[in-house]
This record gives C-alpha cells, structure tokens and sequence, in this order.
C-alpha cells in the first residue's frame, strides 16, 4: 500500500515501492533527474526530496525521514533515520543504519559510513549508532506505516477548512 497525503506533491520521475508513506505538505521533486523511494520509506510533513541535475536520488527501503528535512543528496542507506529538520546537501551519500540528528547539515559530498551518528553544522560523524538506536527507528518506521494505514482506512478525521467535517470523517483514530 501506498500512502500519499492529500497535499503531498509528487512530480515527473518518482518511483515509490510498496508501504511508502509520504505525509501533508511534503514534496518529492524527480523533474531533474529520477528519485526512488524504497519499500516502507516514511517521508514526514514539509520534508523535501529532489537531486543535482542528472544525479538521481536513492532513499532506500525502512528509512524514516522526519518533519522538514531536505533530500537533496544522491543515496540514503536502509533503515536510516534523517532527523527534524536536517539537511542533506549535494552528491552527500548516507550509509544503511545512520542517524542523522535533527537540525544537522551533511555538507556535499559527505560520505557517511554505515551506522553512524551525525551531528552539527556543518554535520560531523560524532559516534557508532546503537542497536537500540537502530530498533527505535525500524518502531518508528512500523508506527507510520500503522498510522498510514489507519488513514488510507478513513479512520482518521482529516479537515481541510473551516467548516469542513472531514472528507475522510468514518470516525475518530484514537492509538491504542
């Protein structure tokens, strides 16, 4: 299944594997070279995917990437975690299992090894990610991919305006 928020925008060359989840106001741009978003890739409100000219752009499967961050790099390895807010700038290549904290900006180029941590402005690898670390993003990913699902369902009120009762209104979500 594949979850695309009424707001979200997706254009041109964008492929989407099965329980990619991509949320309100979110933007993946593919018009200037293509963008591939792995299985159970989550994308989070306001966070912005696109590429250099001609240097696609791979997230690959269980990544999570949280609320405002920006993709603009060339590779995000498997079941990494890109913080609130963080950066990834030009040709940067992110290996599986990273955590990238919120607010960091991976300068261009960056090559970030497997498992690692990064931190700061400009982003510097400060330590190896726990397995606890890792754990937690795969339960975030899982949490989103539920969440979604609860929303696909139209179990989930969703208001566009003043005066709307909901286009999705079956009810009220409420987690468990």
């Amino acid at each position: 299944m594949l979850f695309l928020a009424p707001t979200a925008v997706l254009t041109a060359d964008v492929t989407c594997g099965p329980g990619v989840n991509i949320w309100y106001g979110a933007v993946i741009r593919g018009d200037v070279a293509p963008i591939t978003l792995g299985e159970n890739v989550n994308i989070q409100d306001n966070a912005v995917v696109h590429c250099d000219f001609g240097v696609p752009n791979v997230v690959e499967p269980g990544v999570v990437v949280g609320h405002a961050a920006v993709l603009h790099g060339a590779r995000v390895g498997a079941d990494s975690l890109i913080g609130i807010g963080a950066k990834l700038l030009s040709g940067s290549v992110i290996g599986p299992e990273c955590l990238i904290a919120a607010g960091a900006v991976v300068p261009p180029g960056m090559v970030v090894p497997p498992r690692s941590v990064v931190m700061g402005l400009p982003g510097k690898v400060v330590r190896a990610a726990t397995a606890e670390e890792i754990a937690n993003t795969r339960r975030i990913n899982a949490r989103y991919r539920e969440l979604a699902r609860h929303y696909a369902a139209g179990e989930v009120r969703v208001q566009q305006g003043p005066g709307d009762t909901g286009a999705q209104g079956r009810g009220e979500w409420k987690r468990g």
